[in-house]
């Protein structure tokens, strides 16, 4: 696997390349990775945390971690280690349904050392639908609405593009726009 590792408003150092090189590098001997396979990483420091975001994408899955902590090692051993959680779900799942030949099922290996870890399956429990009308606004509109119901997100029928638009609060205070792929 190849790493792509970038610092924002911080240096990245040898030591620490090596360092992130050498933890993600233990993804892989649950990944079938194809060999254009490349784990995007960024670091960054806001606010005095550390911060550690790890993107790795798969043929039919995508894994992505973000973990902030006064430490940047540690941080990057926690990012880590909720990788190897997200991909042990999904190998669990895969593995639980019967599936054709070249399904998610062929991306992680099955005789790893990892099945000594104790897989757990999280059952999704839907709990409730709500259904409403999209009323035609501009993003400026829908964050002001958002932010009036006191809710992180706010989904809108955006009146610029008439399509299905999401806006929502992140972790440092500002908003996201999420909008359809052309």
């Amino acid at each position: 696997m190849k790493f792509n590792i970038r610092g924002a408003n911080i240096e990245v150092t040898e030591a620490l390349r090596d360092h992130v090189e050498k933890k993600l590098s233990r993804l892989e001997r649950y990944i079938e990775a194809p060999p254009q396979s490349e784990a995007h990483v960024t670091l960054s420091v806001v606010k005095g945390l550390q911060t550690v975001e790890v993107t790795i994408p798969l043929i039919g899955l995508m894994l992505r971690a973000e973990e902030k902590h006064p430490d940047l090692y540690a941080a990057v051993d926690l990012v880590v280690d909720k990788l190897e959680r997200q991909i042990r779900k999904a190998k669990t799942r895969a593995n639980r349904k019967v599936r054709q030949e070249g399904s998610l099922r062929d991306l992680f290996r099955t005789d790893s050392g990892a099945t000594a870890v104790l897989e757990e399956e999280e059952d999704f429990e839907l709990v409730r639908t709500k259904r409403f009308n999209l009323k035609p606004m501009d993003v400026d509109e829908a964050i002001l609405q958002m932010n009036m119901v006191g809710h992180s997100f706010f989904v809108f029928a955006n009146s610029d593009t008439s399509e299905v638009n999401v806006v929502y609060k992140r972790d440092d205070g500002k908003y996201g726009l999420i909008e359809p792929a052309k």
